[in-house]
């Protein structure tokens, strides 16, 4: 079924993202993660689609079995990153013949090693390019595409970032999921500027349960993010004393807030970033009563 149609229920949700694990001998363990989240009851989940396209054959796989054997509703993620015409038709022509709806267009991050995105085609240089063959050759898909509350690290305005984004929901896009971030206000201050930039299509907050310090530095030395003074300072407490446990429950404890302050101020749902992470996410499901 297609996202679009799902997010018309109008009840909050939560989605969840996973990314596959590079080597088979590890799909065991993640499909037992899989199974542990599925009381959470997410609208989707989504699989990402690894640095260069890494492990996109592992992400084909991955969503249809997880429409097939595990009766969710997958999106996959698909990148400009080594893309040729040929290899993303194969990709869309099977995620089609798998019964999956819903794929996220994404322009996608540098090959590791590089620092500066370098368009393998020039057929698709922007993730718009990629909506629009989307749109154009598989109508019947539903695309979602990035946003960012907090600006894309390379873009030059946040003027400028939203008139992308324009473009790419001008060009098909369905909805947005945005990327993470830590102060809802970036979030309702970044919807309102889009839609006053004639943007409507449904904004979907992304939300980080922060499990390791360590972790979200990494992730935000490489996204674009903020995180609150206050609570950085109240995760280094927590690693000082030498308690990874302890970051986790603040940091389950500061998502739980966050997706709860979201939905409350107007959020259609949250989109939780897993990590392949299960206990954490279902504590903050558990503590949002969906």
């Amino acid at each position: 079924m297609k996202i679009i149609d799902l997010l018309k229920r109008d009840e909050p949700f939560v989605s969840l993202e996973f990314f596959p694990p590079k080597e088979k001998s590890a799909w065991p363990g993640f499909f037992d993660v899989v199974n542990w989240l599925k009381p959470a009851n997410p609208l989707f989940v989504s699989v990402t689609y690894g640095a260069g396209g890494s492990t996109q054959a592992n992400t084909l796989e991955i969503v249809s079995r997880l429409k097939r054997e595990y009766g969710l509703e997958p999106m996959a993620h698909l990148t400009c990153v080594g893309a040729a015409e040929k290899n993303i038709r194969a990709f869309l022509d099977a995620l089609v013949d798998a019964g999956v709806d819903n794929v996220l267009a994404l322009r996608g991050d540098p090959p590791r090693g590089q620092t500066d995105f370098v368009p393998d085609s020039e057929q698709f240089r922007y993730a718009s390019d990629l909506v629009a063959f989307i749109r154009a050759e598989y109508p019947a898909l539903c695309i979602g595409v990035a946003a960012y509350p907090e600006v894309h690290p390379q873009a030059e305005s946040p003027e400028k970032d939203l008139e992308y984004l324009k473009l790419k929901v001008d060009a098909g896009g369905d909805f947005a999921v945005t990327q993470l971030f830590f102060d809802n206000r970036r979030y309702f201050d970044f919807v309102a500027r889009a839609r006053a930039a004639g943007i409507g299509v449904p904004m979907l907050p992304g939300v980080l349960p922060v499990v390791s310090l360590a972790g979200v530095k990494r992730m935000l030395s490489f996204c674009g993010a903020s995180i609150p003074p206050d609570y950085l300072r109240s995760l280094e407490e927590a690693d000082a004393a030498g308690s990874n446990a302890a970051v986790a429950e603040r940091g389950v404890a500061y998502a739980t807030a966050q997706a709860r302050g979201l939905i409350d101020g107007g959020a259609p749902g949250v989109h939780l970033y897993t990590l392949n992470k299960a206990e954490a996410c279902l504590k903050i499901v558990g503590g949002l009563g969906l």
